[in-house]
């Protein structure tokens, strides 16, 4: 098979090359999955430079997300889930290859309709979301929500989650083309954050001037979006996309009594398996209702294992949105 093989740390992103590799040998509570689509994560450009938490040994294939075809099923399990020629999608170290290992649990079937670049963006962003928004902050119809960083990968995943529910919701980003694309998904409002008076245009945009209730912040904008939260509201911590783990006065959280929710969806498989089962349930039933479509970012299109350099830098590059997928053809085709 081909794929990106790490046997060092890599300082550019240019470094990663495309080699041939032995074919992998699935355990017997393993799926071996051709790849024909995988999708690129911040966490996929700090791991091959060594800055990431989870960090395998040398040599190791890069990428986690992917789509594609069932080639064989678990040796040790006689009535597999996913059967020979089924399309599905997932999450397994080794994603950026032609072939790819994974175990039945990291593994669902592509959603009718859906291509192998669609599904493959849906593993990380979808739950983290929905368990963010349903989960952790129990938004419901009626309630307003910020998302910040509206037209990235979770930013989308949490518009789409939100109005799903009922909510109002407004959206923040930093461009005009993000702005754009976030209402595109279904946000009523779109704020640019750079302009430093953020919070005053978004609380003014609330019923009578109240606040939002609910805030999602993937960035690090925890404390300047407490001067636009309602009475009662619920602050996400989703993640520090800007680089900094921020400090927060609490007198803040106490005068409006506001909730601080944590959002750690990769430990509920660990913590709370049921609840990680009823999110998936629930997003999938979104997306057979309609109320959930693909994110993938369709400005550039990346084609073939040598573009996930390209893929990478576009995506550091903070110039994308959603979810930036690369084709990966099979005996030469492109048609995925």
């Amino acid at each position: 098979m081909k794929g990106i093989q790490v046997a060092q740390y890599v300082k550019s992103l240019d470094d990663l090359k495309v080699t041939e590799l032995a074919e992998p040998v699935a355990g017997p509570d393993q799926y071996l999955v051709a790849v024909h689509a995988a999708a690129t994560n911040f966490f996929d450009i700090l791991q091959v430079q060594g800055k990431y938490q989870h960090q395998p040994p040398f040599p190791w294939i890069s990428g986690m997300e992917f789509a594609g075809i069932v080639l064989s099923t678990p040796s040790g399990n006689p009535n597999p889930k996913y059967p020979v020629g089924t399309r599905v999608f997932g999450a397994n170290q080794g994603a950026y290859a032609t072939r790819v290992c994974a175990l039945e649990t990291s593994l669902f079937p592509q959603p009718s309709g859906w291509s192998a670049s669609e599904a493959a963006g849906l593993f990380v962003t979808a739950p983290t979301s929905y368990a963010a928004l349903a989960v952790r902050a129990g938004v419901k119809q009626g309630d307003w929500v910020l998302v910040h960083a509206a037209a990235g990968g979770v930013g989308l995943a949490a518009v789409q989650v939100a109005k799903a529910f009922g909510a109002t919701v407004i959206a923040t980003a930093g461009t005009k083309r993000k702005l754009e694309v976030a209402k595109q998904f279904g946000a009523d409002y779109a704020v640019d954050y750079r302009d430093a008076k953020w919070p005053e245009l978004v609380k003014k945009l609330t019923p009578q001037g109240r606040g939002v209730d609910i805030v999602y912040d993937p960035v690090g904008l925890v404390d300047k979006s407490t001067k636009c939260v309602a009475w009662n509201g619920r602050i996400l911590v989703v993640g520090f996309a800007a680089g900094t783990i921020e400090k927060l006065a609490l007198n803040k959280v106490l005068l409006k009594n506001i909730s601080i929710v944590g959002i750690h969806w990769g430990m509920y498989a660990k913590m709370e398996a049921q609840t990680e089962r009823r999110v998936w349930e629930e997003i999938l039933a979104l997306v057979e209702q309609g109320k959930f479509r693909a994110t993938v970012f369709t400005d550039k299109e990346f084609v073939g294992l040598e573009s996930i350099p390209e893929a990478l830098k576009a995506l550091g590059s903070r110039e994308t949105w959603g979810k930036v997928v690369v084709k990966v053809p099979q005996d030469g085709s492109a048609k995925l």
